[in-house]
């Protein structure tokens, strides 16, 4: 491809993502579906332009904050989370624990108008406390403006999204690997949608994972440790990583870094510590694996098998018994890593977390955004194909009532399946040395 052609399509690229976006924070309701998925494969369409043409580091860089500055005063429309963030906010900068009570509780003794656009009034919060300072630090600086708390958090995010640009070119550098690789990451349209467009703080849980990786690869495991707490404080998804540690670290080495990790965490914990945090905490953690359901793969194939053997949802029954087997897989792939050291660290959670969420109930298109940014270090193209596929997953909202299409997700994961299979072909994830 000449200079010029290159040019010209990155331009066109860069345009048509920056249309796309724009349609789908500013002009696209959610059960517009038709009009979410075009604008989505618009977007997509731009991203595979702008790996092909070969854009440079420095111009991916700078595309990939624009584009995220783009969304700053909008209102997401594809999520509507951000009004339990404001609610929990609300309570944080009030001095109130958000763990302790329900809204439905609260809204019986002191009535509140946000009350009516949760999308779960009847559960304990499950934010853990870092999003949580972040939801208090927004409702402190913005108590009565939406708008204003909006862009606080997108503030938040896309600062942190900025710290993962760094770590990733940092580690891939180290690595020995093109740091051009970052904007598989950056420039993602379901990072970008996702995360800054729909403010969900796995962005913060990434961005610390990173954080703790490079201060491994440095030596520094006290500031590993450390990372690696702030991350769990953010989302718990990170603990999983930690028994990949172990053959990495050595036992006394791998024991003092979990302990000074979950002391840590249990100190981020400590301000919101009452007689119900781990009872309260607790059941909204139950209620993700025995009753939420949503965008699932091998759940909903053991679910119908179920409703033939019973005739009726055994979810709490799969869940646990999903929940098991992720955990076996977690051991597997922990203990027959072939010669495991730092640079394989994001193929084995890479292989993790894969498994993990095929066993899931509930898999949301943002949960897939650590994957996105794990494979930015391997060869396996499948999380990329996934953050595209998941988006089918919109279907569910097509109507004034939350319905979901069973052709969609059978559709999502069997190219999924396609992909994957494809791809083992070449070679098994979990020996896929990283850069490899």
């Amino acid at each position: 491809m000449s200079s010029t052609r290159r040019g010209f399509v990155q331009v066109l690229a860069l345009l048509s993502s920056a249309a796309a976006y724009l349609g789908l924070a500013y002009l696209t309701p959610r059960p517009a579906l038709a009009q979410v998925l075009m604008l989505f494969a618009t977007a997509f369409a731009a991203y595979a332009g702008l790996l092909r043409a070969g854009l440079t580091l420095r111009c991916g860089l700078l595309a990939a904050l624009l584009l995220r500055l783009l969304w700053l005063p909008a209102t997401p429309a594809l999520s509507d989370d951000y009004h339990r963030f404001r609610w929990d906010g609300t309570l944080v900068a009030a001095g109130q624990n958000p763990y302790r009570h329900t809204p439905r509780e609260l809204q019986a003794a002191q009535p509140s108008a946000l009350y009516d656009r949760l999308n779960s009034p009847a559960y304990y919060s499950v934010y853990p406390p870092v999003c949580q300072a972040a939801f208090g630090l927004a409702s402190g600086l913005f108590p009565d403006q939406e708008l204003g708390f909006i862009v606080v958090l997108r503030l938040l995010i896309i600062a942190a999204e900025i710290g993962t640009a760094a770590l990733l070119v940092a580690l891939l550098r180290h690595f020995g690997q093109p740091t051009e690789r970052a904007l598989l990451y950056l420039l993602n349209p379901l990072v970008i949608v996702e995360l800054t467009g729909n403010l969900h703080f796995e962005a913060l849980l990434i961005c610390g994972v990173l954080a703790s990786l490079l201060a491994l690869v440095r030596g520094r495991v006290a500031l590993s440790a450390g990372a690696l707490a702030l991350s769990i404080a953010t989302k718990l998804l990170p603990l999983l990583l930690l028994p990949l540690l172990l053959r990495r670290l050595g036992w006394r080495v791998f024991l003092v870094y979990t302990a000074l990790t979950l002391l840590l965490v249990g100190l981020l914990f400590a301000p919101f510590l009452s007689a119900g945090l781990v009872g309260n905490f607790g059941r909204s953690l139950d209620l993700y694996f025995h009753k939420f359901e949503f965008n699932a793969s091998l759940y909903y194939l053991v679910r119908a098998l179920g409703y033939q053997i019973t005739g009726y949802n055994e979810i709490a029954r799969i869940g646990t018994g999903l929940g098991v087997l992720a955990a076996a897989w977690l051991l597997v792939v922990a203990g027959r890593e072939r010669q495991p050291s730092f640079s394989t660290l994001p193929t084995a959670a890479l292989a993790v977390l894969t498994g993990y969420y095929l066993l899931a109930t509930t898999v949301h298109p943002w949960y897939l955004t650590p994957l996105v940014a794990l494979s930015v270090f391997t060869r396996q193209q499948f999380a990329l194909a996934w953050s595209a596929l998941a988006l089918l997953s919109y279907g569910a909202y097509r109507g004034p009532r939350y319905s979901e299409n069973l052709s969609l997700v059978a559709l999502e994961y069997g190219l999924l399946l396609l992909v994957l299979l494809w791809e083992l072909r070449r070679k098994p994830l979990a020996q896929l040395p990283s850069g490899a």
